[in-house]
């Protein structure tokens, strides 16, 4: 190749399917550039032990790895545009970069709440930026409002409480998690979070904030017409995939109401020749025969070996892939296998206070598990959901 491979996006996405180019055996020039000026970071401490203050460094490799790599580490660097026909990518300072494959790992950005005052003290959290302001208020706080009961305000919730702050969580669907994991497993989670003391307020949202009389809130008003005072907001409403550098590249893009992202193979392959797409953005071809993106860590470098290998005319993992995800609520783990969704069957097999076990199917078919605090009893599911066992066969000896 005379022009590098280029990957845009300093994210785990980006970074793994990096280090995953190298270890297939790439030797040629490798440029990953991403619009933070930090370091690529981890970032599902940033709403657990950093916003806690029990980290304050969460990087994923040393300044001398890129080097020794002999990577292009390039960050405060943001793209605006690509020309797939030039295989030309242009760079918001007006320079450009040339490419032989290019690869998007480019991401999400937090999703905003329109009409809204624009007040200090609310919050979004995405990136290590947004996590260090939200950090720096809460020495300071006593009372916190969350807006949005899916993994991110969920984690927050525990963490505000943790340091002895009140939290009322606000979620408009009948539980938490409930667009993910459906109502049954959401009330459990639910059931965690009074016992810890928030004031979970399901099937209401958020109207207005309220203000000091100044430029910061103080308060806010829900759909049901009740007022909550507060010290801080975070609005944890979902993300949405970072695209809009896309717009006029003719690369195929997913409808924004089904997801968004950009449309690939089951190997990341684009709709332009010679351009990829990995992690958060991508809306890869699953063995269902549908396309959508993964928004969990374990799936971003499962889908960097996959792409490097593809990329290069490697042969790829053979070994069956079974979706994997966490997230760590006060002192619980919360562990998922496989592809449980909010329409599957769902059977709660075993159910001990804040430790629980859930089997997820369809047609019979066992799809996933969802367990809190039984990390053994979710893993050797993995087999037979790999599988496709029955869910019969595991419900008869649970």
């Amino acid at each position: 190749m005379t022009a590098p491979i280029v990957i845009i996006g300093a994210g785990l996405a980006g970074l793994r399917t990096a280090e995953e180019l190298r270890r297939a055996g790439y030797e040629g020039e490798l440029v990953l550039a991403g619009d933070e000026p930090r370091l690529p970071y981890d970032r599902p401490p940033l709403s657990k032990q950093f916003v806690r203050g029990e980290t304050d460094d969460t990087t994923l490799r040393p300044a001398e790895f890129f080097d020794e790599k002999r990577i292009d580490l390039r960050l405060s660097t943001q793209a605006t545009g690509v020309d797939t026909a030039a295989r030309r990518v242009t760079m918001a300072d007006g320079s450009t970069l040339d490419y032989a494959q290019l690869i998007i790992a480019t991401g999400l950005r937090p999703r905003r709440l329109p009409g809204l005052p624009d007040l200090k003290g609310v919050h979004v959290l995405r990136g290590h930026a947004d996590a260090a302001a939200l950090r720096a208020e809460l020495a300071g706080a006593g009372k916190a409002l969350v807006i949005g009961a899916g993994f991110i305000g969920c984690e927050l919730a525990a963490s505000f409480r943790a340091g002895g702050i009140e939290v009322v969580l606000v979620e408009p669907q009948p539980t938490p998690l409930a667009s993910v994991l459906g109502e049954q497993v959401g009330a459990l989670v639910a059931r965690m979070h009074r016992a810890e003391g928030v004031d979970l307020r399901c099937e209401t949202g958020l109207d207005t904030f309220l203000s000091d009389g100044a430029d910061r809130v103080r308060g806010a008003r829900l759909a049901d017409g009740s007022e909550v005072a507060t010290d801080l907001v975070v609005i944890g409403v979902g993300s949405r995939p970072v695209t809009e550098w896309l717009a006029e590249s003719g690369i195929a893009l997913a409808d924004p109401t089904a997801g968004g992202g950009v449309l690939a193979d089951e190997v990341g392959r684009t709709s332009a020749e010679g351009v990829w797409a990995v992690g958060d953005v991508a809306a890869w071809l699953l063995e269902t025969g549908r396309r959508k993106r993964v928004e969990h860590w374990t799936n971003a470098g499962e889908q960097a070996k996959l792409l490097a290998c593809a990329l290069l005319g490697v042969e790829p993992p053979t070994a069956a892939r079974v979706p994997y995800f966490w997230s760590d609520q006060y002192d619980v783990k919360i562990q998922a296998l496989g592809t449980p969704s909010a329409g599957d069957d769902v059977s709660v097999v075993a159910d001990d206070g804040r430790k629980f076990l859930a089997y997820y199917s369809q047609g019979g078919i066992l799809t996933g598990v969802v367990g809190a605090g039984m990390t053994p009893q979710v893993m050797k599911v993995r087999a037979k959901i790999a599988a496709g066992a029955p869910v019969a066969d595991l419900l008869a000896s649970a």
